[in-house]
C-alpha cells in the first residue's frame, strides 16, 4: 500500500509548484496551500489515531485514508480554480491524517518488542522506494512530454487505485475487540499526553526538539543546486537519497533490534549534523552525492526507528494514539521548521543555517543519552 501511494505521490513531487505556477499560483499561494494541507495532515494525525483505538479498528481509517490520496490525484488536474485546488490537495493530506496512526498500530500489533525496527524499517523501505520508482517515472515522462503536467495527474491516479485495492487484503484480527464510534472532540488527543508514560514524554520531547529544526530537503536541494547542479542532476540526486534511504531502511531495522533502538537513532542523529556541515562547508559536486548518500543512511537509521521506539513503551491499545499525537505534532513542528530555517537563509546565509542545525543536532543527541534504553 505504502510501495504505490508514495509511487503516487512522489511521481508529482517534482512537478507539483511547477504545475500550480502554469495555471496561476504564486509563490505566495503556494506556500500558503502546503502549510495549511500539512497543517490539516498534522492535526488530523492525532484525532484519527485516538479515534482508531477508541474504535478498537484499524482497518476501516487504513482504507479510507488510502482511498482520500487517491481520489485527491485527478482531482488536481481536474480543478485549476485556488479554491477547488486548496480542497484536492487537503483531501490527500487528511487521508495521510486518517490512515497514519491506525497503519502503524497494524504493524506494531505484528511485530514483537525484539522485532520493531524490522518491521518498520521494512515498511520505510517500501514506502520509500515509491519515493524512487515515482519521480524516477515523471523524469522520464516529462523528457518525452515536456510540459505535460496534466496527465501525470491521471498516471499517478493510476498506482494510487492500487493501494486502495491492496488495503482490501487486510482483516481486523480482534472483532471483539471493535466498540462503537462514539463522540470524540477534535483534539481529545492532547489528553493523552497528560496520562501517558512518563518514557513517552521524555521521549517525544526529543524528537520534537529535532523536529524543530529538521526542515525540508528542499533547503538541501537547493544547496546543492546553487553549488553548481543543474535542474536534471538534482532531481537525480534526490532519487539517489531515496534508493539510499529504501534500500537500507530494512537492514538497518534488522541491527537495531540487535543493537537497541535508542543506539540506532543516535547515530542516525549524528549522520544528520555530518551531512548538514557537509552542506554548509562543501562546494565539491561529487561530494554533494557521498552528502545525499549519508542522508539517506540517517533517514533510514530514524524514520522507523522512532517509531518503532514509541510502540514498544507505549501500551497496546493506545499505540495509534501515541504515534499519532506524536506524528501529529512532528508536522506541525516541520513547518515552523521550515519557515526558520527559510528565514535564517535569508538574513545570514546558507552556510550559518546549516551550521545552526548541525550544532543544535549535536546538543539533541546529548539530550538522547540521557533517555533510558526501550
Amino acid at each position: 500500500m505504502s510501495l504505490f501511494t508514495d509511487t503516487a505521490s512522489e511521481m508529482l513531487y517534482p512537478i507539483m509548484p511547477i504545475y500550480l505556477k502554469t495555471i496561476g499560483f504564486s509563490i505566495v499561494l503556494i506556500g500558503i496551500l502546503e502549510g495549511v494541507a500539512e497543517a490539516t495532515a498534522g492535526l488530523s494525525k492525532g484525532y484519527f489515531g485516538k479515534l482508531s483505538d477508541v474504535s478498537g479498528r484499524r482497518v476501516p481509517f487504513v482504507q479510507l485514508g488510502y482511498a482520500f490520496s487517491a481520489i485527491s490525484k485527478p482531482m488536481m488536474a481536474i480543478f485549476i480554480f485556488p479554491i477547488w485546488i486548496f480542497f484536492a490537495r487537503t483531501i490527500d493530506r487528511f487521508g495521510k491524517g486518517i490512515r497514519t496512526g491506525a497503519r502503524d498500530a497494524i504493524l506494531s500489533d505484528e511485530a514483537t518488542p525484539r522485532s520493531k525496527g524490522k518491521v518498520f524499517g521494512f515498511h520505510r523501505s517500501m514506502d520509500t522506494l515509491g519515493a524512487v520508482i515515482g519521480p524516477a517515472f515523471a523524469l522520464l515522462y516529462l523528457y518525452y512530454n515536456p510540459q505535460d503536467y496534466k496527465t501525470l495527474f491521471f498516471i499517478a491516479f493510476v498506482p494510487g487505485l492500487l493501494a486502495v485495492l491492496s488495503t482490501l487484503l487486510l482483516k481486523d484480527k480482534n472483532k471483539k475487540a471493535h466498540r462503537p464510534i462514539i463522540k470524540t472532540p477534535f483534539f481529545s488527543f492532547l489528553n493523552y499526553w497528560k496520562k501517558s508514560p512518563k518514557e513517552y514524554r521524555k521521549l517525544v520531547i526529543g524528537l520534537l526538539a529535532f523536529a524543530l529544526f529538521n526542515s525540508s530537503d528542499v533547503f538541501l536541494l537547493l544547496q546543492a543546486k546553487q553549488s553548481g547542479l543543474d535542474d536534471s542532476m538534482v532531481i537525480g540526486v534526490y532519487i539517489f537519497y531515496n534508493l539510499i534511504y529504501a534500500l537500507f531502511a530494512f537492514p538497518v531495522g534488522i541491527i537495531a533490534d540487535k543493537v537497541g533502538l535508542k543506539n540506532i537513532f543516535i547515530i542516525g542523529l549524528g549522520l544528520f549534523a555530518t551531512v548538514y556541515f557537509g552542506m554548509a562547508v562543501n562546494k565539491n559536486l561529487s561530494i554533494f552525492f557521498a552528502l545525499f548518500f549519508i542522508y539517506g543512511v540517517y533517514a533510514s537509521a530514524t524514520e522507523g526507528i522512532s517509531k518503532a521506539w514509541i510502540s514498544n513503551i507505549t501500551n497496546r491499545k493506545d499505540t495509534a494514539t501515541a504515534i499519532g499525537t506524536f506524528t501529529g505534532f512532528q508536522s506541525i513542528c516541520a513547518m515552523m521548521a521550515s519557515s526558520l530555517t527559510g528565514l535564517i537563509w535569508f538574513w545570514l546565509g546558507a552556510k550559518i543555517a546549516f551550521i545552526i542545525t548541525a550544532i543544535l543536532t549535536l546538543v539533541v543527541m546529548v539530550y538522547f543519552l540521557t533517555i533510558p534504553k526501550p
